[in-house]
């Protein structure tokens, strides 16, 4: 029987509450019989552990999840915390620290969703987002001078090298290929960042040549936020640089509905060190505690980790039982325009998972 060890990293604010509904519906798939079990542990990192020990996560916490299969993250946020101290002192310092350089996002409506763009069927918007995840605006080159003077300076420097900007600009490529559509849409901005930029663009144009099955399109940044909600159904994978598709994909997940539904794979396609899989929704302190956050975007980045374990048929199942929770207004969150709680919809989701005939089931 195959055994995979898990890092679960609640992190902050509702990341407490969503990581546990995550690791309940695992707990429920694997005891349906599943030729495989997971082994968990969980790091208590966080604002919490900051409060105590002045850092987010151990200076030797790396060396911890290498030996992981894979990691599942809530979020990295708290108010009483400067916000760059927050994801550079534990989220980054992981996607960095294990070199997950591919950041992927899918995106589209689930059954019973009612999404903004009212025009558009479910068939419009199934997008999925790449992300570089290592380097460009996000490097953390840059520094400050003459603090607290008149003639302080601040820069931050966006560092894009020639291995990272190809290696997810194939990455994209790949993935694009792989899905039926064979397209992809390359965002960049190289009218105005003319350094850079030009090289993304150059770059996908010499990768492009190894894929002759995958269309391929060019699209600024500024223009690309009108055309997901003007032309959804023109656009399928997406691949953008590190900032432009943080940006992006939170607005895809809200034309899907909520941010409280889309899940994010922070990926070591390598496979040398283990991948991180977290909901975008952010810590949301305002909501903590109150037993409203809305679980669906957990379990759907479970899929995603089960995905990434090769364990497809129970990434399959997982999905039947949150599309089967969503299809049910009854099920849906404040974020939805409902009134149920994070435990009804775990609830209804773990008991779809144990209700199906077979543990390899579609369900």
């Amino acid at each position: 029987m195959k055994r995979y060890r898990i890092a679960t990293i609640p992190g902050d604010g509702i990341g407490k509450e969503v990581v546990p509904a995550g690791r309940q519906a695992l707990e429920v798939l694997a005891a349906r019989g599943s030729e495989f079990r997971f082994e968990f542990e969980d790091f208590d990192w966080g604002g919490d552990y900051y409060r105590r020990h002045g850092s987010m996560m151990p200076a030797d916490g790396l060396e911890a999840l290498k030996g992981k299969d894979a990691i599942l993250f809530g979020s990295a946020g708290d108010p009483h915390i400067p916000d760059h101290i927050t994801l550079w002192g534990l989220r980054l310092k992981i996607c960095q620290g294990l070199d997950q350089y591919a950041n992927v996002r899918p995106a589209r409506i689930l059954p019973g969703i009612d999404a903004p763009l009212k025009r558009c069927g479910p068939a419009d918007l199934n997008w999925v987002i790449v992300r570089e995840n290592t380097e460009g605006e996000y490097s953390g080159a840059g520094g400050r001078v003459h603090q607290g003077f008149p003639i302080e300076v601040a820069t931050d420097l966006s560092v894009m090298t020639r291995a990272g900007t190809e290696r997810i600009q194939r990455y994209a490529f790949r993935l694009a290929q792989s899905r039926p559509r064979k397209l992809l849409t390359v965002v960049t901005k190289s009218n105005a960042q003319r350094h850079a930029m030009v090289m993304w663009d150059e770059i996908a144009q010499e990768v492009a040549k190894d894929f002759p099955d995958v269309a391929w399109d060019k699209e600024m940044v500024d223009a690309m936020t009108a055309r997901m909600v003007n032309r959804p159904a023109s656009l399928d994978t997406i691949v953008a640089t590190n900032l432009h598709a943080d940006i992006l994909s939170d607005l895809a997940a809200a034309l899907a509905g909520s941010l409280g539904i889309g899940p994010t794979a922070n990926i070591h396609p390598e496979r040398v060190y283990p991948s991180m899989f977290e909901p975008i929704h952010g810590s949301a302190f305002d909501i903590m505690g109150k037993g409203i956050a809305n679980p669906v975007g957990t379990f759907w980045t479970v899929v995603m980790m089960l995905e990434h374990l090769d364990e497809a048929d129970a990434a399959r199942r997982v999905m039947a039982a949150i599309e089967h929770a969503t299809a049910n207004p009854k099920l849906h969150t404040r974020d939805l325009g409902g009134s149920a709680t994070t435990a009804d919809v775990t609830e209804a989701v773990c008991a779809h998972i144990a209700a199906a005939k077979s543990p390899l089931a579609a369900a």
